[in-house]
Order: structure tokens, then C-alpha cells, then sequence
């Protein structure tokens, strides 16, 4: 049977790497001569957390060259899943292979940091309405949304398909490196998670998990055995395709006032459609450069202990989507591109030809970037600007002046991501 098999990626918006150690290029193949059929099972356990910092813009004078950025949340998101997984050969070097992710919890938390009370956040003190008219009463506390809060979801997640063919196989040429390439597909199978509902009591129903996005994710990898080391690389890129049922801010343009829509009357008028004002997820690319380390081996008796080290790099473009404030401002939001760079370190222990057990955790820092970063319009006449008056048709209904406006957005910062992955392998 062979020791390698191709990875069942799964990149989520905000959580990618989930391959662990030793599995970069594993592939199932059948109908060999002396190795009629492969099989993989995988379960695995899975905890993802992301912490940030969450600032925003502060107009100081009326100057617009003078725009600092003031301190305001510290974000937590908890996301722990079980992972189910089988890959099996259809021929030589052919794997087909299938993942379920039954999603436990997928939490957020907002607090204030340091600083920062209700008296004085511009988050509890915000006097103006989606649309940029200011509040007519003289108090204006908790306009925005609650502080603390935090927000309860889980369920099963998207599934996914995947094929992978080794075009070359170091077990059976040792003069050539392995060498995979292959696709893998997110199907939108998760329920619709819907922003605008409130999820905050944790002794009611838990939101959905779905962004109801088709997910394309073409990747290759190389890896080639140099006596106890085995150095290696993976390319991949995800393309997004909005699917059925996915979820549009002006899903809410019914609501009654105020609501969180800048020009909600603009809603399902061109060019604002639904398509328009939906969900656009990021694509994202991503590089992996890493290195198994085979301290123990006994073939005799098919055992093996090995030290995965990994770099990891991921770009995550711009889009609109469920980010870090999207449970908490009830909407999509647009944020701005960034990066993801870190590392990972995994161990896997091969106990007898048909377990393996593995454990790895990885760490990534993700650049700071901007929350709410919407456009304000289209010119549809042609003049070079955005009529901005109120009724414009140019205005798009999902600008909220509150947060979208420069001067006033929101931006994650110091922002980290920790995965921490056990699981094992009953190959058949």
C-alpha cells in the first residue's frame, strides 16, 4: 500500500491549511499489481482561533489629512469541528476523495480593550442613522451594537469532493520526485448563515454555518525523499462562485427604520441587484513550503514516527463577506485584501500499516486590513462622480455611512490565527 496521499484541502474564508503532517502527498491508487485497491479514512478534531484587534478611523478637526485610528474591541473567534474524511484509488495513481466537517461551535466574542468604556467608544456613542442622517434625540448610547457581546453558530459544514492524480510517484521511480496535482471542491451543502439574526443567547438555536459559495481550489504538490528528509511544496488557488441561496444585504431592505442600509430603496433596481448586493467571496492564494523528518523507521514492521516542519504564506483578496464585525453589524461586509504568513509543526506516528495517528498545530499572523471598506456608489450618468444625495439611484443601498464612510471604518489589527489538529488514519 502506499505511504502518500493527496491533500483533502479545505480553505474557509478567515481558515486555510487544514492539511496535517505526512499527508502533502499521499495518493490513493488501485488496481496495481500487488496492491489491488486503497483506501483512507480520516478523523480528525480541529480547533481554530482568531484574535484581533479592532480599531477605527476618528475624523479629529473636520481635517481629512487627519484621520488616527482609535482603539475599540478585542475580537475572539472560536471554530472547532470534527473532520470526516475517505479517499480512495479509482486507478493508478487516481485518487478520488470525500469530506464532512461537523461543525461544534463556531463562536465570536467583542469586548472592549483597555481604555475603552461605553462612555467614550465611538461604537456606543455613533449619533447617525445607515443612511448619514443624524439621530433626532439628543442621546445617542449603543447605536451601533451591543458591547459585550458574542454570537453562537454550528451545524454541519460544506462538503467536500476532491480528484487527484500523481502524474509522478517516487515509490515506484526513485529517480523522479512525487509530483500531484489536484482539484478540490467546496459544495454549498451548509444551511444559509444569515448576519442578521441575533445568535447571542447561548441557551437558543445556534445560526447556521453556510456561505452558500461554490469554492474551486486547484493546487499541485512536489516532494522528494532525500534519505531521512523530505523537503516539499504546495501551490494552490481558490476561485469563489457565488451558489444558490446565498445570502444578500438586501435581504433586509423590508426592515423597518432605521435599519442598516444606506439607500435600502435602491435594492433590486439596476444596477443594484441581488446578485449585486450579495455575498463576494475572496479568492485566495496559497504557497507551502515544508520539510517531513523521518527520526524512526522500522519497515520490517511498518512503523514510523516523522517531524513535520512547514512555512506558510496565503493571500486572501478583497470581497464582500462574514467577517470579524458581520455578527455584530447584522451584515456582509466588504474588507480589504491581507496577508497570512506562518508556520506549522506536526508529528505523526505510524503504529502498523493500517493507523497512523497525527497532531500538529500551526500559527498565522494576518496583516491588518479594513472591515468596512464598501463603496459608496456607481456613476451611472457618466459626470466622473457618485451623486450622493439622498434617493440618488447611484447610491449603493449597502453603504452604511456609520462605518463605510473613510474616516469613520473599521480595521483588524494585530491580528493571529492558532490551529491545533489530532486525528488518525485507518488505511484499508
Amino acid at each position: 500500500m502506499h505511504r502518500f496521499g493527496a491533500v483533502i484541502a479545505a480553505l474557509t474564508l478567515g481558515v486555510p491549511f487544514a492539511a496535517s503532517a505526512a499527508e502533502i502527498t499521499r495518493i490513493a491508487s488501485s488496481f496495481e499489481d500487488d496492491d489491488p485497491f486503497d483506501l483512507f479514512l480520516d478523523v480528525g478534531f480541529e480547533r481554530t482561533q482568531t484574535r484581533a484587534k479592532i480599531v477605527r478611523e476618528q475624523l479629529r478637526d473636520g481635517d481629512a489629512t487627519n484621520v488616527p485610528e482609535v482603539n475599540e474591541l478585542w475580537y475572539k473567534g472560536v471554530d472547532a469541528r470534527l473532520n470526516l474524511a475517505v479517499a480512495f484509488g479509482l486507478w493508478k495513481d487516481l485518487e478520488f476523495s470525500f469530506k464532512l466537517p461537523i461543525v461544534f461551535q463556531q463562536n465570536e466574542t467583542w469586548n472592549f480593550v483597555s481604555g475603552t468604556t461605553q462612555g467614550n467608544s465611538t461604537i456606543t456613542n455613533s449619533c447617525f442613522n445607515a443612511d448619514g442622517s443624524p439621530y433626532s434625540d439628543e442621546v445617542c448610547v449603543g447605536r451601533l451594537f451591543q458591547v459585550p457581546q458574542e454570537s453562537y453558530r454550528g451545524g454541519l459544514g460544506n462538503v467536500h469532493f476532491g480528484l487527484a492524480y500523481a502524474f509522478f510517484n517516487q515509490e515506484k521511480d526513485n529517480t523522479k520526485p512525487t509530483w500531484i496535482v489536484g482539484i478540490d471542491y467546496e459544495a454549498p451543502t451548509a444551511k444559509q448563515r444569515d448576519p442578521s439574526l441575533d445568535n447571542t443567547d447561548p441557551d437558543g438555536d445556534r445560526g447556521n454555518v453556510g456561505d452558500r459559495v461554490h469554492k474551486y481550489q486547484l493546487y499541485t504538490t512536489f516532494s522528494r525523499k532525500m534519505g531521512v528528509a523530505e523537503p516539499y511544496f504546495k501551490a494552490s488557488h481558490t476561485i469563489p462562485v457565488r451558489g444558490p441561496g446565498a445570502y444578500s444585504n438586501c435581504d433586509q431592505s423590508s426592515a423597518p427604520a432605521p435599519g442598516n442600509l444606506g439607500a435600502p430603496y435602491n435594492c433590486y433596481r439596476e444596477p443594484w441587484t441581488r446578485q449585486e448586493t450579495g455575498i463576494k467571496a475572496p479568492s485566495q492564494t496559497a504557497l507551502t513550503f515544508g520539510m517531513e523528518l523521518v527520526p524512526f523507521e522500522n519497515a520490517a514492521k511498518s512503523q514510523k514516527f516523522t517531524l513535520d516542519l512547514r512555512l506558510l504564506g496565503n493571500y486572501v483578496g478583497r470581497g464582500r463577506y462574514y467577517n470579524e464585525l458581520s455578527s455584530a453589524l447584522r451584515k456582509l461586509l466588504t474588507s480589504d485584501d491581507y496577508l497570512q504568513v506562518g508556520g506549522q509543526v506536526g508529528v505523526t506516528a505510524r503504529a502498523a500499516e493500517a493507523f497512523t495517528i497525527r497532531a500538529s498545530g500551526n500559527f498565522l499572523y494576518n496583516t491588518d486590513h479594513l472591515l468596512t471598506s464598501e463603496s459608496i456608489g456607481q456613476d451611472l450618468n457618466g459626470d466622473g462622480t457618485v451623486d450622493t444625495a439622498v434617493g440618488s439611484p447611484e447610491l449603493n443601498p449597502t453603504f452604511d455611512w456609520r462605518y463605510d464612510l473613510v474616516s469613520r471604518r473599521f480595521r483588524a489589527i494585530q491580528s493571529t490565527t492558532f490551529r491545533f489538529d489530532l486525528g488518525a488514519t485507518f488505511s484499508f
